[in-house]
């Protein structure tokens, strides 16, 4: 069972698509989550939460107090779950909360190229088996979206090399959590 772990939607139970996604494990969003509140990242954020899955990174932001979450993914059974969940948090949203929570059911590398945005946190949680060169264009892609002091979240399996960082992009640190490794990174400035 995926629920919002805490903020104003905390334990709504989140509709899941079944196969074809892998759900972060509460204990590694619990862990993200406590990292982000420690640095003051989420309050007001705009939030990209690429391969969304249910939505459940990026609607933990919108319940603790982001300004604006876009869930982009392909599948259509996930979207369809993210769009049902994104509608459950906005329903428990604070009375006059200006909160925006969109769904672009799309390709990761088809929504960075052609929707203009700058994002202060991004969460990216794509498949496995996501060939290192496609995750490479996505996050050259992802570096002029970003704004200053942005913060990027990238999950990935503790097998996978480290991710090829683009210019705009630089590694902050690595935290292993058994068979899952999160990247941190953050906006740099380029020359």
């Amino acid at each position: 069972m995926t629920r919002i772990i805490s903020g104003f939607a905390g334990s709504i139970t989140l509709k899941t698509p079944g196969a074809g996604t892998r759900p972060t494990s509460d204990r590694v969003r619990e862990a993200v989550f406590s990292a982000l509140d420690s640095r003051g990242i989420i309050q007001g954020a705009r939030v990209l939460d690429l391969y969304a899955g249910s939505g459940a990174l990026g609607l933990e932001a919108a319940s603790r107090g982001a300004a604006q979450v876009r869930l982009v993914e392909k599948s259509g059974p996930a979207a369809i779950a993210s769009r049902a969940n994104a509608a459950a948090v906005l329903k428990q949203a604070p009375s006059g909360s200006d909160l925006t929570i969109e769904v672009s059911p799309r390709l990761v590398q088809s929504f960075l190229t052609t929707n203009p945005g700058v994002w202060d946190l991004v969460f990216m949680d794509p498949p496995y088996d996501l060939p290192e060169s496609e995750l490479a264009e996505n996050l050259r892609a992802l570096a002029s979206h970003l704004a200053p002091d942005a913060t990027l979240c990238l999950e990935r399996s503790s097998r996978s090399p480290e991710p090829a960082w683009p210019a705009g992009i630089e590694l902050d640190r690595r935290k292993d959590y058994g068979d899952t490794t999160l990247w941190w990174a953050r906006s740099s400035a380029t020359e």
